[in-house]
């Protein structure tokens, strides 16, 4: 069966991307599913481009003992766009940005984040950059993370058939 490719998207992938798939891994791997998914992440700009994730991302991310080694900020490329069955984004400017990038044909892999939390799907994820408030983008992804994997769990099965 083929792996479920998800990209998550950030302005600098430098805080809420690089923690939304550090999470996602760790949840993947918990429930024995790794071999099912291609997780990644990636930034609208260049700006971070080679940097690790930011200090206050990567202190979040040790409480909570998430695995961000090796992590580097890129911009998104064009192939990884192609690649991704669900590109998870955290605010509406990712949104305007990527759908630029984006065959028409492929606008409904393109997603925020949070629009699978009932009550919560036009609200954005606060890019922590701003206001260092890391633990609040953290509970935001923990909100919305695990409906996104039974979304795709489910997606899954009714594709495969498992």
């Amino acid at each position: 069966m083929q792996k479920t490719n998800v990209l998550f998207v950030c302005l600098g992938n430098i805080c809420r991307s690089p923690m939304a798939e550090s999470m996602f891994k760790k949840m993947v791997a918990e429930k024995g599913l790794t071999q099912d998914f291609q997780i990644s992440s990636a930034a609208t700009s260049s700006e971070e481009e080679g940097n690790q994730p930011h200090p206050g991302a990567r202190k979040e991310m040790d409480l909570h003992n998430l695995d961000y080694s090796g992590h580097r900020s890129h911009p998104v490329t064009t192939g990884e766009l192609q690649a991704a069955d669900y590109i998870i984004t955290m605010d509406n400017y990712n949104i305007q940005d990527l759908a630029k990038m984006l065959p028409k044909t492929e606008l409904p892999k393109l997603h925020l984040c949070m629009e699978v939390v009932p009550g919560k799907s036009t609200q954005a994820i606060v890019d922590p950059w701003y206001t260092h408030r890391f633990n609040d983008t953290y509970q935001m992804l923990a909100e919305s993370l695990p409906l996104w994997l039974t979304k795709m769990e489910e997606s899954r099965k009714d594709h495969h058939g498992k």
